[in-house]
């Protein structure tokens, strides 16, 4: 069965703009606590951080590993494999432009409506 636009709702990705999809990717990678948590304590640390997030968390290896992907897939942080360990860290390019879309979208004028 063939469903269309109308009988599903609007909600496909496609009809929203590149960047309302990218800040939805982004909150979406941010939603759960454990990855601020995360991001928390890699810039706590002010450098890579690689097997202490167990320790520090109280997760589950796979968990975090989880949460790592989740980070990593956006772009918010990176990794590079040392050894036996993959070590994490804020990609510090990709952390200023995400600080300049967050404060634009949460600053751009807003009309408030007395209606409620």
């Amino acid at each position: 069965m063939q469903y269309s636009n109308e009988s599903m709702g609007l909600t496909k990705s496609e009809i929203f703009t590149e960047k309302q999809n990218h800040l939805a990717g982004v909150f979406k990678a941010l939603a759960h606590p454990a990855r601020i948590a995360i991001l928390q304590h890699i810039m706590k640390q002010n450098a890579c951080i690689c097997n202490d997030l167990v320790g520090e968390l109280g997760l589950a290896q796979a968990t975090i590993s989880q949460h790592l992907k989740e980070l990593k897939n956006t772009g918010i942080i990176k990794g590079n494999i040392e050894g036996t360990s993959v070590c994490y860290c804020i990609d510090e390019k990709v952390w200023l432009k995400l600080k300049k879309e967050l404060n634009a979208f949460f600053t751009d004028d807003m009309v408030a409506n007395k209606c409620c």
